[in-house]
């Protein structure tokens, strides 16, 4: 079990990870059935926002849980 103080860090490191792994993925890996309608790809500029505040968030949680 971990202490109760600990929970926000680990969420916003969980939610951050999520958030950079996904759009990442999606960029290397695009679908390979597209039917018609949909994107082949994801918008690149979406991509890297998500990406970018996924990092943010990870970053800032293992800085929160290093310090105390």
């Amino acid at each position: 079990m971990f202490p109760v103080e600990q929970l926000l860090p680990l969420l916003v490191m969980a939610l951050g990870g999520a958030m950079f792994v996904g759009p990442f993925l999606a960029l290397v890996r695009p679908r390979a059935g597209v039917r018609e309608g949909e994107l082949a790809r994801p918008p690149l500029g979406r991509s890297l926002v998500f990406m970018a505040i996924g990092l943010v968030g990870v970053v800032w949680a293992v800085a929160t849980l290093a310090t105390s």
